[in-house]
């Protein structure tokens, strides 16, 4: 997969990596919500474009593979940028609230249930 960069030339997703395959840290998942913590961002250290347009979409929280859509790019890459960029302390990672199954979802799927039966 290719992407193409401002003046239409074709750019390898692991050019813009540095040749990195493997993220740095293990905290995003595709719907890991990042927001900048500068949503006006000037230049990244790294003086990445990629960075610098992460941190345009993330002005507001946003999932990871929404992010990766948004930038046309495989989430692998995406989330090496994001590492990028979290450790830098140019964004925030909130991960999903983890689903737990109390015994009240079962008997409201019970009654739910027997509701419809009676239909």
């Amino acid at each position: 997969m290719t992407e193409g960069d401002a003046e239409g030339r074709l750019v390898r997703p692991f050019t813009l990596t540095g040749g990195r395959t493997r993220p740095s840290r293990a905290d995003f998942t595709l719907i890991t919500t990042v927001t900048a913590v500068d949503p006006r961002p000037g230049r990244t250290p790294r003086g990445q474009p990629e960075h610098t347009r992460i941190l345009r979409l993330c002005a507001e929280p946003v999932a990871v593979a929404e992010l990766a859509a948004r930038l046309d790019l495989p989430v692998s890459v995406v989330v090496i940028l994001l590492c990028d960029l979290l450790e830098e302390g140019r964004i925030t990672a909130r991960a999903p609230h983890p689903v737990t199954r109390a015994a009240s979802d079962l008997d409201l799927l019970q009654k739910v249930r027997d509701g419809l039966d009676r239909l």
